[in-house]
């Protein structure tokens, strides 16, 4: 994951906002983890009605919390895959803050197989912190910015009911950062 470059105009304040903001305050019961445990379910078996309802759940019971106007979710088969010369790109999720609506896709792009829980959550977690830069923070736009990474682990791993890892990150060209998994993965240095 790479952040985004650093805008040049008026925007550059949120953008330094979003990126200092690295934490989530979290609901204190297990209400996410719960529904998360439903979503594993419902996509392990196929049930795609299922997992449907298990996101819409979700993302109202995090709206709830974090006392945000509640969004739709829509759920899609296979991840749309843009084919270039140089590149190729899955799409595993997006957020339209015009609609409050977010996207995510259950199947790979090529294979059609079903998208491991980890990663369906994870990009759940990444478009509902989309939501929130908006919503809650009141951000002009919703940057990939470290903070932003760092946030969605946050609500990723309290849904996962995982421990947070440090988030070790590696600095790029033009002030951009990616995330070094590699380090990430080996850090025994958990966060609380």
């Amino acid at each position: 994951m790479l952040t985004d470059p650093a805008p040049h105009d008026s925007d550059l304040a949120g953008f330094r906002e979003s990126d200092r903001m690295t934490t989530l305050d979290l609901p204190e019961n297990d209400s996410l983890a719960t529904i998360a445990r439903s979503i594993e379910t419902a996509l392990n078996a196929e049930q795609t009605a299922n997992i449907r309802r298990a996101c819409a759940d979700f993302v109202r019971i995090a709206a709830q919390f974090y006392e945000v106007p509640d969004c739709n979710v829509r759920v899609f088969a296979a991840r749309p895959l843009k084919v270039r010369e140089q590149w190729t790109m899955e799409l595993f999720g997006d957020y339209a803050p015009e609609t409050m609506v977010i996207r995510v896709w259950m199947r790979t792009a090529v294979r059609k197989e079903i998208t491991s829980f980890g990663t369906f959550l994870s990009t759940l977690c990444h478009e509902f912190c989309h939501h929130l830069d908006f919503q809650k923070f009141k951000l002009a736009d919703s940057w990939h910015t470290r903070g932003f990474y760092e946030r969605a682990a946050v609500l990723y791993h309290h849904a996962r009911g995982t421990p947070r890892k440090r988030l070790v990150w590696a600095p790029m060209s033009r002030g951009r950062w990616r995330i070094d998994w590699q380090r990430t993965r080996r850090s025994t240095e958990g966060v609380s």
